[in-house]
């Protein structure tokens, strides 16, 4: 096995979702998923918790990236702006070549209960970091959590659009286009 080679957490999750779809996820083991990526355990181990992890990979750069992106906003911005930023900013790593990889997890994710759970709480982390950066802007609550919130459901929205079947539109795109639809529909609540 190869002691280091680039792209090792790219290859991690190529070889899970390899036998994920070969053998379904509770027959693989990190062991296999190592020794397919052509690596050690003790290697995946230095960037995954487990094997639930390899899934949810990134989560934490999005958070930053949301995070920084609203504090980065100009000082005039409303919350809403600084969240479109913010959604704006974590686009990049939703390139064209990614959607297949992100259909996969999603379909992984879909078929278990404990993974769906991780999903939410993932999902969670990221609709508060932007609740905590609109916060240090000097947003008060319920507007900094109801932007957050909505932010969230557009990242969510434009995540779903952008894997399904026969879907060719940019992720970009399609958030800005989730978000606009939200905030438009905040103005028929009443």
């Amino acid at each position: 096995m190869s002691r280091w080679e680039p792209n090792t957490r790219e290859r991690l999750l190529d070889a899970a979702l390899d036998l994920f779809g070969e053998r379904g996820y509770d027959s693989v083991t990190v062991a296999e998923i190592a020794e397919r990526a052509g690596l050690t355990k003790r290697t995946f181990f230095r960037h995954f918790s487990d094997k639930r992890e390899v899934l949810f990979a990134g989560q934490e750069l999005l958070s930053r990236i949301f995070a920084e992106a609203i504090a980065d906003a100009p000082a005039s911005a409303t919350p809403m702006e600084a969240i479109a930023a913010a959604l704006a900013a974590a686009t990049a790593p939703f390139g064209p070549q990614r959607r297949e990889r992100a259909r996969q997890v999603k379909a992984v994710v879909a078929g278990h209960r404990d993974l769906h759970e991780r999903e939410l709480l993932k999902l969670a982390t990221l609709r508060a970091a932007m609740a905590d950066a609109l916060r240090a802007r000097g947003v008060p609550d319920p507007t900094a959590g109801l932007a957050a919130e909505i932010g969230g459901l557009a990242f969510t929205t434009g995540f779903a659009r952008w894997i399904a079947p026969g879907s060719e539109r940019a992720f970009t795109e399609l958030v800005r286009e989730a978000l606009d639809e939200l905030v438009a529909a905040t103005t028929t609540l009443g």
